[in-house]
């Protein structure tokens, strides 16, 4: 590697979903990813998560890579300045709530939801579940019409944000909030223009994200129409693409 005055990072801002991106099929970060990660960082640039994930499972990893940077988490329905330091939470009203909880009791295989005190599945979910304030909730199915289906209600309120991070599931926020929203709020803590980020991803709710930065990454392993609409593509994430990537954009090394 260069010495740090002989280089200069392309972007300013690396925004990275975890799934299927950051972290391999066993859910690790690679040690030569985190080799570059780190070399991001001394190298100025601010790497941050922009995950579908909450608090309560992204948290980890966040400690472990030592990160002291922004954080937007559960689709951009959750905003950290840095450990310890929230910026902001979208909640979804508790009447819709209701409205989805029903609909995914009744038409769902399977659902979740993350409040501030828990990510709760459908088997721990009890009435009093109801009277909390959830930020995301999802829904899961191996019936791609049902989600279809669903998904088609959904939108039709005409208040919610429908995406998904695999093809068995929908992930639902209040309209307007999705991963780009997310990093948008925390250029503009920052003082840095989208234009400025590279962001990586695999999933439907990456695809947003990846269009609006000023590069985006799809991994070799994401959805087709991810990388039909992603700027470049990378390695898979078992195959430390997103280390290739900061190697090749970031800093421009082949």
């Amino acid at each position: 590697m260069n010495t740090m005055q002989q280089v200069k990072a392309k972007y300013k801002l690396i925004a990275l979903d975890l799934d299927g991106t950051l972290l391999t099929d066993e859910k690790h970060i690679t040690e030569e990813t985190k080799k570059w990660l780190q070399y991001a960082v001394d190298h100025g640039v601010k790497v941050i998560f922009s995950t579908g994930r909450g608090l309560q499972t992204a948290q980890g990893f966040w400690d472990e890579l030592g990160l002291d940077s922004p954080m937007v988490l559960l689709n951009g329905a959750e905003v950290w300045e840095g450990p310890g330091r929230l910026n902001k939470r979208v909640f979804i009203p508790r009447d819709t709530i209701r409205r989805i909880h029903a609909i995914a009791s009744e038409q769902g295989e399977w659902y979740w939801g993350y409040s501030v005190e828990s990510l709760t599945g459908d088997k721990d979910w009890t009435p009093e579940m109801l009277k909390r304030d959830w930020m995301k909730f999802g829904i899961g199915s191996n019936d791609q019409q049902r989600l279809a289906e669903i998904k088609e209600e959904l939108l039709s309120w005409g208040t919610l944000e429908v995406t998904r991070s695999a093809p068995t599931n929908m992930e639902i926020s209040v309209k307007g909030i999705t991963k780009e929203s997310g990093v948008s709020e925390v250029c503009r803590m920052l003082g840095i223009p989208m234009s400025d980020v590279i962001a990586m991803g695999d999933s439907d709710n990456d695809a947003k994200l990846l269009k609006a930065a000023g590069l985006g990454v799809a991994m070799a392993n994401g959805e087709e129409h991810i990388k039909s609409i992603a700027d470049v593509m990378t390695a898979t994430n078992n195959e430390d693409g997103v280390a290739q990537a900061i190697r090749k954009y970031v800093f421009q090394m082949e």
